[in-house]
């Protein structure tokens, strides 16, 4: 292979497209092959999703010792979390603390947006612009650009009219943001409205929020981690890393638990109630079926609505936070600090959306149907384009100039998410069609590019300059996330994994539900058959 490291010329042989968790380690892999390696980013510095959201309560919603790379034992061992959930602060502080102790900052070329990128089956290469004008030419292109990185915004007519401040969570400015005696709107309750709105609501005079649709979190109880525990862990990395990446879930060990209709009403209060008390997301795996049952869910559904009515001290205002047109986990399950007891606040309002929708804003602030709010500033806490947003907003053309938005017409088409039928030696790190967002996103990125690593290896060894996807393969991988999402409560949510929340998107499953264990195993038999699905040629 190549010279190691990156190059001063505009050839190489891999360029990274993002610094986040899997640009970081794609990098670090990737060189140690004795590759020329370079990285884009279109930010001041490393972090990804962590960088972006810096947003008022930000903190991750898998736990911290196991939201962190396994690739480097001393890393593990050296690195000491300090919270049960860490906050974004200090998850940019580790990756900031992996790129320069592995010394791969020098590697990324930050304030660079990839803008464009077109196959040259001539030269066998990705011919590449950014938005700085540069050119740049690379054997391989790997996405890492991340499934939740692409912001989205409605369309609110006059918006442009408001005088105040306008915030978005994804995008939230470096400087600290004091809302002190503010009237203060955030529009949207999904996970990062969730988090920051207990937050914004002990500084403003007052915060008014606009819910289109309610969801259903779960209390975080969150806590410094006690030392010993820690300790414990971190000596025991291998196995628990191992029982991860082996699980359904990759969030926690595999456990056998029982249906939820085979237990007495009593017997499934205690469960519910002991998973409550535990906190984080162990409420949804407490049983067996809740993802494939509506009755089972519907037990599951009914707990939280209680929790809900104990917390919320106003009826009528409890019963508007309540979801009941989906099942719960369907759309992403969140996790919170004193989220719904900020609706007790006296400073605090609920509009519901679906009642009384936003029709304008002005200067002064926002109209719904039924009434004015006068605000200083609006947050917007309103999500992504996920999946498949970061990929499609850029001129990507494969084999024949074909745009990579039109294969993608009726929905994202990969194999194993990590590659796409006429785009040679394209690569995607928890694309569409892979675990992704329904994982313990490190532990999938660091699967996903060790494939990807292990693939271009095995390319060098048969002397093959590009790796392409079979049509056939493609075709059955996408109709077998297809069946296996049908099997699920999945569909029966209009929710992001579904892109219900982009107008006009197509409304397919996104990502992979067939278990992070199982589709480990599935990408390794793949690569022990030589990459079956792939076409590796000189």
């Amino acid at each position: 292979m190549s010279s190691e490291g990156a190059t001063n010329d505009h050839d190489v042989d891999a360029v990274i497209v993002g610094a986040g968790f899997a640009g970081i380690y794609a990098l670090y892999r990737l060189r140690a092959m004795s590759l020329r390696v370079q990285g884009l980013e279109a930010a001041e510095d490393v972090g990804g999703t962590w960088y972006w959201n810096r947003y008022p309560g930000a903190r991750c919603d898998v736990e911290s010792m196991s939201y962190s790379y396994s690739f480097s034992p001393e890393l593990e061992r050296e690195w000491m979390w300090t919270e049960r959930y860490a906050s974004q602060p200090e998850i940019l502080r580790y990756l900031q603390h992996v790129v320069d102790r592995f010394a791969l900052r020098s590697l990324i070329r930050f304030r660079t947006r990839l803008t464009q990128a077109h196959w040259d089956a001539a030269s066998g290469q990705w011919q590449l612009r950014t938005d700085t004008g540069e050119s740049l030419t690379a054997r391989f292109l790997v996405m890492a650009t991340g499934c939740l990185s692409e912001p989205r915004l409605p369309a609110i007519p006059g918006i442009e009219r408001f005088a105040g401040r306008i915030y978005q969570t994804s995008r939230w400015p470096r400087e600290e943001v004091d809302f002190t005696g503010q009237r203060v709107a955030v529009i949207g309750t999904g996970s990062s409205g969730i988090q920051s709105i207990p937050v914004i609501a002990r500084q403003t005079a007052h915060l008014t929020v606009f819910q289109r649709t309610p969801n259903f979190s779960v209390p975080a109880h969150n806590a410094p981690l006690d030392p010993r525990a820690r300790q414990s862990l971190m000596e025991n990395y291998p196995p628990f890393r191992r029982s991860l990446r082996e699980s359904f879930t990759s969030l926690m060990p595999d456990s056998e638990q029982p249906s939820a209709l085979a237990l007495t009403a009593e017997e499934r209060e205690r469960r519910y109630r002991a998973a409550w008390d535990e906190g984080g997301i162990r409420l949804l795996f407490c049983i067996s079926d809740a993802i494939i049952s509506k009755p089972a869910n519907d037990t599951l559904a009914s707990f939280v609505h209680e929790r809900i009515r104990e917390t919320v001290k106003d009826p009528e205002i409890a019963v508007r936070l309540m979801p009941r047109d989906y099942p719960l986990g369907t759309k992403r399950l969140c996790v919170d600090t004193d989220y719904y007891a900020t609706f007790n606040r006296s400073n605090v309002t609920l509009v519901d959306l679906r009642a009384t929708p936003i029709v304008s804003a002005s200067a002064q602030g926002l109209a719904t149907s039924a009434a004015e709010f006068p605000l200083d500033s609006i947050v917007f806490a309103t999500g992504f384009d996920a999946m498949t947003g970061a990929l499609l907003a850029l001129d990507i053309r494969g084999l024949g100039g074909r745009r990579l938005a039109d294969a993608w017409h009726d929905g994202p088409r990969t194999y194993l998410g990590v590659a796409t039928s006429g785009f040679p030696n394209l690569f995607m790190i928890t694309g569409p069609g892979s675990p992704s967002v329904l994982s313990n996103m490190v532990i999938s990125i660091e699967q996903h590019v060790d494939f990807i690593a292990d693939l271009i290896a095995k390319m060098h060894e048969r002397g093959a300059s590009t790796a392409e996807v079979q049509s056939p393969a493609e075709q059955g991988w996408v109709e077998h996330v297809a069946e296996v999402a049908e099997t699920t409560l999945f569909p029966q949510a209009n929710s992001w994994y579904m892109g219900a929340n982009v107008p006009g998107k197509p409304r397919v499953f996104l990502p992979y539900v067939g278990g992070v264990g199982a589709f480990r195993k599935q990408c390794h038999d793949i690569a022990a058959a030589g990459y079956a699905g792939f076409d590796l040629r000189r």
